[in-house]
């Protein structure tokens, strides 16, 4: 055994892709701060601000729900002491542990407890701590959550549940804490999913999860979490489910995305643009419903569409999105619709950085499909 691990260290250190990245200067620390659009939300004072990051956002969204409605409640696992990641920190000493507590190490039996809970009229806000465990509570979130309401002619209603969930590439995950499983919910009707990209978004979304009829899927970009900050509204605000923005305008291609993958795309355009191509960029915001009408209106500007997320390739989000497109705007097309995914393999370790679409990618995909 000592032997075969040995020999497995040795192959990592050597490979010529782990050579590739270990060689050349030390990387950059990443920056994902940006000049953010602020005209959609409605601000009683638009001078009461305060620099946040996401996982602060998160906190913030938390306190203002569970001091506006005291039916709200958080937990999860660790959720008492602040969470994995902190983005609970403070909250059960404000609150309580009545309304901010712990619970067993059991996907399945938070999501079922919060079915239990949004039924009796309360609203639960559970976390599940990385979207790689959230398989457990599958049957519960698809089969009971979603579908209670239709299964008692609208007697009973789980609507009220806001599942918060880390997720997405760090760069050393693996397939245990890096997967991107927004896609596995896609066919579930009765289900949103909402991914933010910066602590406006995330404060503002997060509160409209939770103040939504629909049980919402909340994933947080985990690679955010302290990478991106803002003058966030310290006032209590939301952000329209199931509208997209578009977070830079061009011509030529539209490019669209979510969460993390927005930040790829703006370097890849920002490549793009030195070859004298102008690009759309698109954030979905809700990732179902997605905002078809923008992209829509976007790709009959542009003719192009090129769509990117971490997650593999088949039976993803940008599948979807291409088949819509191609039923819309099939006339208005310039070229073939090009998606920029993650493999059709589990999720690596050490190669983690080559696995995930990155701006490279996105420059090479913009161009294939420039030059069609």
């Amino acid at each position: 055994m000592l032997k075969a691990i040995q020999l497995t260290k040795h192959l990592v250190k050597t490979s010529r892709m782990a050579r590739a990245f270990s060689s050349g200067p030390a990387p950059l620390k990443m920056d994902f701060s940006e000049k953010v659009n602020t005209n959609e939300i409605k601000l009683k004072d638009p001078n009461n601000l305060k620099k946040l990051n996401i996982c602060q956002a998160v906190t913030n969204a938390l306190d203002t729900a569970l001091s506006s409605d005291p039916n709200t409640y958080v937990f999860g696992e660790d959720v008492k002491f602040g969470g994995v990641f902190r983005c609970t920190v403070g909250l059960n000493s404000k609150f309580g542990t009545d309304r901010v507590f712990n619970t067993p190490l059991s996907e399945q039996g938070i999501i079922g407890f919060s079915v239990g809970l949004a039924a009796a009229g309360g609203v639960p806000i559970p976390e599940i701590q990385f979207a790689d465990y959230i398989f457990p509570a599958f049957d519960q979130f698809v089969n009971e959550a979603a579908k209670y309401r239709y299964r008692t002619a609208g007697r009973f209603n789980a609507g009220g549940i806001t599942c918060r969930v880390a997720y997405g590439a760090v760069g050393h995950g693996g397939n245990y804490h890096s997967q991107a499983p927004e896609a596995h919910f896609l066919n579930s009707p009765g289900i949103s999913i909402v991914i933010p990209r910066n602590p406006i978004q995330t404060k503002g979304l997060l509160l409209a999860s939770i103040r939504s009829p629909d049980p919402v899927l909340f994933f947080e970009p985990k690679i955010l979490y302290r990478m991106s900050e803002d003058m966030v509204p310290v006032e209590d605000y939301t952000i329209p489910l199931g509208k997209a923005e578009v977070v830079r305008e061009g011509k030529d291609i539209t490019l669209v995305g979510y969460g993390a993958s927005i930040r790829q795309l703006q370097m890849g355009a920002k490549m793009a643009e030195e070859k004298g191509v102008q690009c759309e960029i698109i954030d979905l915001r809700t990732v179902v419903p997605y905002d078809i009408e923008t992209i829509e209106k976007s790709v009959k500007k542009t003719g192009r569409l090129l769509v990117t997320h971490e997650g593999p390739l088949i039976g993803g989000v940008a599948a979807d999105i291409a088949a819509n497109i191609h039923e819309r705007c099939f006339l208005h097309m310039q070229a073939p619709i090009k998606r920029v995914c993650g493999y059709d393999t589990p999720f690596p370790f050490v190669y983690e950085p080559f696995y995930i679409p990155n701006r490279l990618k996105i420059f090479d995909g913009i161009m294939e499909t420039m030059e069609y």
